[in-house]
């Protein structure tokens, strides 16, 4: 049986660029994208693809080649995902909040031959080219612009413009086949928020496998109807850019993330899916915890990913009527790696013992061979008692094809079998995964574990909290001691005291684990994914350092187990002064 071979019959090559000729085919007529008072069909948006990758071809892009972009959630963007892997090219979405710097950093690393850029980054992006230009071997890309759809403005970079080649491209040219499904399909750069960004690159079969996957896993029947609240940069719109046309759903595409035009875009079209950040909750609510008293005319499935979600957050946005399923993941593992599956007889559960289950990050994604918590000193698997501590680590097809020209950090990321996560974790008893924190992020209080969401999650019960984060400060005699920076809900100060705050979670907590210090602030940094800058607050947590005399040092033994080698996210036996 060895013998029989492949043939084209039975074996095709797997990609996600396929679900858009089977939309034309079996969804024609139906409605793809809508963008203010733009409209197209399935028919339409697979015309338009092929005749820009016609164009790609005409110049001179050929296999292999990068094709930057650089634009927010607009038809053009979602075009792209499928007609420059269409001409056998590679798709650079870029991050639309970098600056400058990190954008030239970009496309000098990924070599991109061609650079889309939206008519609202024209200047960012002309910067981005001047460095480039001055860098010593530096290649400049040629450019071309995307303007509005809907309201064409006149801006220009470059000689190119992006309806003008979708104008002259040839619907009907003959476009180089899928060859081999290991093929790179997209090369994503991770956001640099625990190291130096990285270009990541999916196979076309990783990002076929994880598509179906999600699809499946989050029960999206056909005719969905999906609001880009997501930046499709991230992660690909975590898959559900190609998912979309493999669902015949209509993308509803918005420029911002703003609660007027969420809302708006939600009741106009009757919006049923979405995924987002947690921080995007906090739009919705608008930071006084019952959304205006708001409620949704029909339920919106979201999925959320990206930080840990408090459960007091879950349980707000689901008093609206919002059904928020748990996702994590991460860019190496093309978008959601775990979700939270819900089962049936958790329903019968008080609503903050839901969202406290529904926080939880749960099971891999059925593209994954497994996802486990492990010892990385041992590799030994943590016990699944809810309280052991382990790096997180997965296998299977959607992880990363690796990291672009960057053996060293794929000799680092990939071990025994298994790509490391670099997040802290543990496993409950029903199998069901639950990350803690970064490895970095887990503070080492006199020897003792602390993990930062735990002491978020009582930050987050807080009647006057509206967002709240929580990093290690330096102490000369515990070694470090929680810092949490916190936001008031109504934006104002007043009401929201240290002296409270400190007296709130001592009630709720452990000693050791209630913060040394409380900074209340009007706003926590955060990237263009929603995920909170921590760096930038630990520099802001050393200059709030006590004073403590260096010499006196904690008496007693302590325990001194690293997180990532296994841990507790509990109180240890130590002794105390």
């Amino acid at each position: 049986m060895d013998q029989l071979p492949k043939r084209p019959a039975n074996y095709v090559p797997l990609s996600p660029v396929g679900f858009l000729a089977r939309a034309n085919a079996v969804y024609a007529d139906r409605a793809s994208v809508v963008y203010g008072g733009v409209r197209f069909t399935w028919r339409q948006t697979y015309e338009r693809c092929r005749r820009l990758a016609s164009a790609l071809l005409s110049l001179g892009v050929r296999r292999g080649d990068v094709v930057s972009v650089l634009a927010p959630n607009v038809p053009a963007m979602y075009e792209m995902h499928f007609a420059v892997p269409m001409a056998g090219a590679v798709l650079n979405a870029i991050n639309t909040r970098l600056d400058a710097a990190a954008v030239a950093t970009i496309l000098r690393h990924s070599g991109a031959k061609l650079f889309f850029v939206d008519y609202d980054y024209v200047r960012l992006a002309g910067d981005a080219l001047r460095l480039l230009a001055a860098a010593a071997g530096g290649t400049v890309p040629l450019v071309a612009v995307v303007d509005d759809i809907d309201s064409p403005t006149g801006a220009r970079l470059g000689e190119l413009e992006y309806e003008a080649l979708v104008a002259h491209g040839d619907p009907d040219a003959d476009l180089p086949p899928l060859a081999d499904e290991w093929d790179a399909v997209t090369l994503n750069y991770t956001s640099g928020t625990t190291s130096a960004p990285k270009g990541v690159v999916y196979s076309h079969r990783g990002a076929y496998l994880s598509t179906t996957s999600l699809l499946l896993q989050w029960g999206v029947a056909t005719d969905p109807v999906y609001l880009w609240t997501l930046p499709m940069f991230h992660c690909n719109g975590w898959t559900f850019t190609w998912g979309m046309a493999a669902r015949g759903g209509v993308n509803v595409c918005i420029r911002d993330a703003r609660r007027a035009d969420i809302y708006r875009a939600i009741a106009r079209h009757r919006v049923t899916h979405m995924c987002c950040a947690p921080v995007v909750f906090s739009i919705l609510l608008d930071g006084d915890g019952d959304g205006d008293g708001r409620q949704l005319e029909a339920p919106v499935h979201v999925l959320t990913g990206g930080a840990p979600p408090p459960a007091a957050l879950l349980e707000r946005v689901e008093r609206i009527g919002f059904k928020v399923t748990h996702a994590y993941g991460l860019t190496e593992a093309t978008g959601p790696a775990l979700a939270c599956e819900w089962r049936d007889q958790w329903d019968r559960l008080p609503l903050p013992e839901r969202a406290r289950l529904k926080a939880r990050q749960g099971i891999s994604v059925l593209s994954l061979a497994d996802a486990d918590v492990k010892n990385v000193d041992t590799m030994a698997s943590v016990p699944r008692d809810g309280k052991s501590l382990g790096e997180i680590v997965l296998r299977g097809s959607s992880v990363m094809k690796g990291y672009l020209n960057n053996p060293e950090a794929n000799d680092g990321a990939f071990r025994g079998g298994w790509f490391l996560t670099g997040d802290v974790g543990v496993v409950h008893p029903d199998g069901y995964i639950e990350i803690k924190d970064r490895s970095k992020d887990v503070i080492i209080s006199g020897g003792e574990n602390i993990c930062s969401k735990e002491v978020e999650e009582v930050l987050f019960r807080h009647p006057a909290v509206a967002d709240a984060a929580v990093v290690a400060m330096p102490h000369p005699r515990w070694g470090e001691t929680p810092c949490a920076f916190v936001v008031p809900r109504d934006g104002k100060a007043h009401g929201l005291s240290e002296d409270d705050v400190l007296a709130f979670c001592a009630r709720r907590m452990a000693r050791f684990m209630v913060p040394k210090k409380v900074e209340v602030i009007g706003a926590l940094p955060r990237n263009a994914l929603g995920k909170v800058e921590k760096v930038k607050l630990r520099e802001a947590a050393r200059k709030l350092a006590p004073t403590v005399p260096a010499q006196i040092k904690p008496k007693g033994k302590t325990t001194t187990s690293t997180v990532v080698g296994g841990g507790r996210c509990e109180e240890q036996p130590v002794s105390r002064l």
